[in-house]
């Protein structure tokens, strides 16, 4: 019997997600829980196991397609219960039902059934088939189509189809396509689709839109088509993925919040001497540390001094939620964009084990492989703008935090030192804080006592 799988939800409250790369291909044969494809979501890279032991009979989308949660994206023939092979599905019609216009039957999954990554799309009890037919009219009447002569000639007038037919519907398309017509001005129905069942792919729009410039007289003071120079002037690029949510978090972030950025300049000359030492010692042999590390163990720190940093604005209830424990955010620049997985329960690492923890986190984040339960929960974040050679800078919070500390480079500088001017190692912290949630001398006494454990990481012992 046939099985559809549809793009189940996540577990992120997302909509839609994008299919990267399909694992296996039609006729491959799979086992119950084996990897079939990755997909993107707005968040993290998510590999979908299959669903179901059986043949893979048809891959709905493709790769670089943007799809609805609920929506088929692969349809798997199984044995059915009975003992059917999986080449005799239980019910099937036989050929003389099909020949007579019949459509294959499509197999409905239960309302919010739990699968292998969360609950699929609630299914409406409307009647309403689970996809959309490949077919746009019954077997045996045939849509007549016929190729564009001309890419400049323009769409004749649709004529009046006689009653009780069945009108062809859009092209069909996946919506980073139809973004990307809209874009370059092409109207679908005038291309020919060379995807899979008539499918409109990127190649097509692009090659038709290059075919109608070379037939277009060029405007005035733009080069002539294959002359020599010509260069696009603009790059466009789908908002998709994470740099939508991205804009939208920061969006939201900074215009809920009202934020606060409160700059130290600090002589961090100790701090670097004693990563000199840890790193000879023998506890923290090929441990990575950076300056980052000891930033990061003096943020905890400094929270257990100043809790109203590790907090939360509740709108809803009207409460202030302050919390207990501490899932340290870092900050991580991908290929795939900004990303901010944390540390759960940081607060109860020793050095050597957040120095691993921060390392992993890296790895794990360039990589592509954060998940989203490493994205989500976040109680306050640090920011390492100084790995760019950057002093200082305002950053937005991360939606739900009260605080976010921007770590700045390492410079060598002319600074006081014990009445004299001497070259030390010395950079900026920047802290933005939500000012519903931390007042200016909250902040201010947070922000010093970071400063003061990397000035002389020895305060720690005051502070514990």
């Amino acid at each position: 019997m046939i099985k559809e799988f549809r793009l189940p939800d996540l577990g992120e409250g997302l909509t839609e997600s994008e299919i990267l790369s399909w694992k296996v291909d039609v006729g491959d044969t799979v086992s119950l829980n084996q990897v079939i494809a990755e997909v993107e979501t707005a968040k993290a890279v998510v590999e979908l196991p299959s669903p179901f032991a059986g043949v893979i009979k048809e891959l709905h989308e493709q790769p670089g397609s943007v799809v609805e949660v609920g929506k088929p994206i692969v349809s798997f023939e199984v044995a059915d219960d009975a003992g059917a092979s999986p080449s005799t599905p239980s019910g099937a019609m036989a050929a003389g039902d099909l020949a007579a216009g019949a459509r294959e039957p499509v197999v409905e999954l239960p309302k919010r059934e739990p699968n292998l990554v969360g609950y699929g799309a609630v299914v409406e009890r409307s009647g309403r088939p689970a996809r959309r037919p490949r077919n746009f009219a019954p077997v045996g009447e045939r849509v007549e189509t016929r190729p564009v002569e001309s890419q400049a000639t323009a769409v004749e007038p649709v004529e009046s189809k006689p009653a009780g037919t069945i009108p062809a519907e859009r092209p069909r398309s996946t919506p980073p396509v139809r973004k990307l017509a809209k874009d370059l001005g092409v109207d679908l129905v005038q291309v020919r689709g060379t995807g899979p069942g008539g499918l409109i792919t990127r190649e097509d729009v692009q090659e038709f839109a290059g075919q109608a410039e070379q037939l277009a007289p060029p405007m005035e003071g733009q080069a002539p088509a294959g002359g020599t120079g010509a260069v696009e002037r603009e790059t466009r690029t789908p908002i998709k993925g994470v740099r939508k949510l991205t804009a939208a978090a920061m969006v939201h972030s900074a215009f809920t919040a009202p934020h606060a950025t409160e700059f130290l300049t600090v002589d961090v000359t100790p701090s670097l001497d004693l990563l000199a030492r840890l790193k000879n010692s023998r506890e923290f042999a090929g441990i990575k540390l950076t300056p980052l590390t000891l930033a990061a163990k003096a943020v905890l720190v400094a929270l257990h001094r100043n809790p109203a940093l590790n907090s939360r604005w509740d709108e809803e209830n009207q409460e202030i939620v302050t919390f207990n424990y501490v899932n340290l955010g870092i900050a991580a620049a991908t290929p795939r964009g900004l990303t901010v997985p944390n540390i759960k329960d940081a607060e109860t690492l020793a050095l050597r084990q957040l120095a691993q923890a921060l390392t992993a986190l890296a790895e794990t984040a360039r990589a592509g492989k954060t998940t989203p339960a490493d994205l989500a929960g976040g109680t306050i974040s640090i920011t390492n703008i100084g790995v760019f050679g950057i002093d200082a800078g305002t950053p937005i919070l991360n939606p739900g935090e009260a605080a976010i500390l921007g770590l700045g480079a390492v410079r060598t500088m002319p600074w006081e030192y014990r009445g004299e001017v001497a070259l030390r190692q010395v950079l900026t912290l920047s802290l933005s804080f939500d000012h519903r949630l931390v007042d200016g001398e909250q902040g201010s006494r947070f922000l010093a006592d970071v400063g003061a454990i990397l000035a002389e990481p020895g305060m720690v012992l005051t502070m514990v």
